[in-house]
């Protein structure tokens, strides 16, 4: 994790790349202050590094630490509020835009 949250961030990003292979792309976020992320389009996974926060995903909000997952499917408008001030997300985006075809989250 000490690699990754020294990772530079490229101009117009907010996440650190760590590993890409085929659709498969890891992330390293760290946001200070706000989160002002917008929606994806493709799928995605949180794995909270440290910390902790308040995560808002569609009309839901859940306080989330340290070792949580969380699923965002591609399109849906998500973000993270009340960060602590170590908080750190490693991101992984996967699979083709608009997301997989069979999705709970989403109605098609």
């Amino acid at each position: 994790m000490r690699e990754a949250g020294a990772a530079a961030l490229p101009e117009g990003r907010r996440s650190a790349e760590i590993l890409r292979h085929g659709s498969l792309e890891v992330r390293w976020y760290a946001p200070r202050g706000s989160d002002a992320q917008t929606r994806h389009e493709r799928d995605e996974l949180y794995v909270v590094a440290i910390g902790r926060a308040a995560f808002v995903r569609g009309g839901e909000r859940a306080a989330v630490a340290a070792g949580d997952v969380l699923f965002v499917p591609a399109g849906m408008e998500h973000r993270f509020e009340e960060m602590s001030p170590d908080f750190a997300t490693w991101v992984v985006f996967y699979g083709p835009a608009g997301g997989e075809r069979d999705n709970p989250f989403v109605a098609r």
